[in-house]
């Protein structure tokens, strides 16, 4: 009580500050819609949201290794099957009422019921989830799966009674609409900042919540406002004018650059997002190894780091070891740096059961990323020097997840970015390389490989982190080795700010969390000075 009436004095002082005009304000954008309710939210700016406004019972470091959150401690049985987490004693949500073993239990069952967002993670196999008093919670898995402790970066903890308490007539039988609507437009968190409001296609207001139980940086934002959807002519403006803090990821790479010639700071994102050139490894010719890697061999890679430049020292990218970003949990750093050698594609196409000049080879692009095009346009360019003549197809995004659903529609080469959901090497492995995933837009590879299922299946099953980082390692040597994909470049976000903006977690690159969406989005470690 003592505590929860000091936050509350904390508050106070927060909102006198704000009406003295003493706030620091942090204004930024990301694309539409902001989904607000955990149990719904995936996109970045959901991202975003969840991490500041909720908290989950373990958090990555910038290694990747999984720390206390909520969580202050966890044991896991010797079978695999069940995770007991002793919760922090003392931490509150918004409304003052303290985080407890039920609110996790509410939380698990309610994203299950509810069944959307990242629901997928835990349903199946979280066969119970039980709070044993109430700091204590077990959850039972249905069977072994290792990266179960990595998916709780994305179980935001709720608020139970809050949410009982705002309850409409659903589906959902005594839980009605589980508070659906409620947590439509509110918040029911216990994280740093707090909704002040909420459109999900214009704008989110966040406060400062003084009573968060691990603290705020000298200078962390006092409000953050987050836009939905500016045009980049309007960022541009508003960033100009210092009316804006921070862009988006998604500006031409024109307007990074005639940002920076303004005097603003580029900052960038990296280690969750490979950019692939996904091979059809059952429809000819790309299904024979020798044409595969003929095309890697002859792909000119440097020149797409030349497309990918916004400055002489910013790129949108990096070169890709392979199908996990650096720095990723099981990057295996010992495969090689892709490079061009064009005599070396010359002498494996001579090993294909094709003949080029009877094949034609189908690239697609998606149509809302024009990036994708100069890209498909340098593949065409870069094979007809082998005699492999090459069809450059744009492809809506709709229709090309349709036509993923079958390997004698899927085009042979499929421009795509893939991107982690939580900091495992199964978030991204698994989804694009098992024989189970495959009909998927992740899988267009199509590969359906005995070894390569019996290698994700070990690895799931498989507690002990060391023996699980050599089967990870050795799966993806199997994979660069056989040429299933083209690893393009590791996706590098950039964000432009204002030099009154400090942002630790891009400006140094040791800090970022790797892995995690949108995992470097923490208002409260971040700085305004003005």
């Amino acid at each position: 009580m003592r505590l929860w009436k000091l936050g509350m004095a904390l508050v106070f002082i927060g909102v006198l500050s704000l009406a003295l005009g003493q706030e620091k304000i942090l204004r930024l954008d990301e694309v539409a819609v902001g989904e607000l309710d955990p149990a719904k939210a995936t996109d970045y700016a959901d991202s975003i949201l969840m991490f500041n406004v909720y908290d989950t019972l373990v958090w990555p470091d910038a290694r990747g290794k999984l720390q206390p959150h909520l969580a202050q401690r966890w044991t896991v049985s010797q079978d695999g099957l069940t995770y007991t987490f002793n919760l922090r004693p003392g931490v509150r949500f918004h409304d003052g009422a303290e985080v407890t073993a039920q609110d996790v239990v509410f939380s698990l069952n309610r994203m299950v019921a509810i069944n959307q967002g990242y629901a997928y993670l835990f349903r199946g196999w979280v066969k119970e989830a039980r709070a044993i008093d109430r700091y204590t919670v077990r959850f039972t898995l249905s069977e072994p799966y290792a990266p179960f402790l990595a998916t709780l970066v994305r179980l935001p903890i709720i608020n139970r009674n809050l949410v009982l308490k705002n309850l409409r007539p659903g589906p959902f039988g005594e839980f009605g609409d589980y508070g659906q609507a409620f947590l439509s437009r509110a918040d029911a968190g216990s994280g740093a900042y707090r909704i002040a409001s909420h459109d999900p296609q214009a704008l989110t207001v966040m406060a400062k919540y003084p009573a968060y139980f691990l603290g705020f940086a000298q200078g962390a934002p006092d409000l953050v406002r987050l836009r939905y959807s500016l045009e980049p002519a309007t960022v541009r403006t508003l960033m100009v004018r210092r009316e804006h803090e921070v862009t988006s990821q998604w500006l031409p790479p024109e307007i990074y650059r005639a940002l920076a010639q303004q005097g603003l700071d580029l900052v960038t994102e990296g280690g969750n997002t490979i950019f692939f050139l996904k091979l059809n490894n059952k429809r000819p010719p790309t299904d024979d190894v020798h044409f595969r890697k003929a095309m890697a061999l002859a792909f000119d890679y440097d020149a797409l780091l030349d497309i990918l430049r916004v400055t002489d020292r910013v790129r949108m990218g990096k070169k890709a070891r392979g199908p996990l970003p650096e720095g990723f949990p099981g990057f295996d750093a010992a495969l090689p740096l892709p490079k061009r050698d064009l005599a070396a594609a010359k002498a494996e196409l001579a090993k294909s059961k094709y003949d080029p000049r009877s094949m034609r080879v189908e690239i697609a692009w998606v149509a809302e990323v024009p990036l994708e095009e100069k890209i498909a346009l340098l593949f065409q360019q870069n094979m007809a020097e082998l005699g492999i003549q090459v069809d450059v197809v744009k492809v809506p995004w709709a229709l090309m997840t349709e036509r993923a659903t079958k390997p004698e529609t899927t085009p042979h080469v499929t421009s795509v970015y893939v991107s982690a959901t939580f900091p495992d090497p199964d978030s991204l492995l698994y989804s694009m390389y098992h024989s189970k995933a495959a009909g998927t837009w992740l899988s267009m590879s199509w590969l359906q490989d005995k070894r390569v299922d019996e290698l994700l299946d070990l690895g799931r099953r498989t507690v002990d982190e060391a023996r699980r980082r050599e089967i990870y390692v050795q799966l993806q040597r199997y994979l660069v080795e056989n040429q299933v994909d083209i690893y393009g470049y590791e996706q590098l976000e950039v964000f432009a700010k204002q030099p009154y903006v400090s942002i630790p977690t891009l400006e140094s690159p040791e800090k970022q969390v790797a892995g995690v969406m949108a995992g470097n989005w923490l208002f409260r470690l971040m700085k305004v000075r003005r």
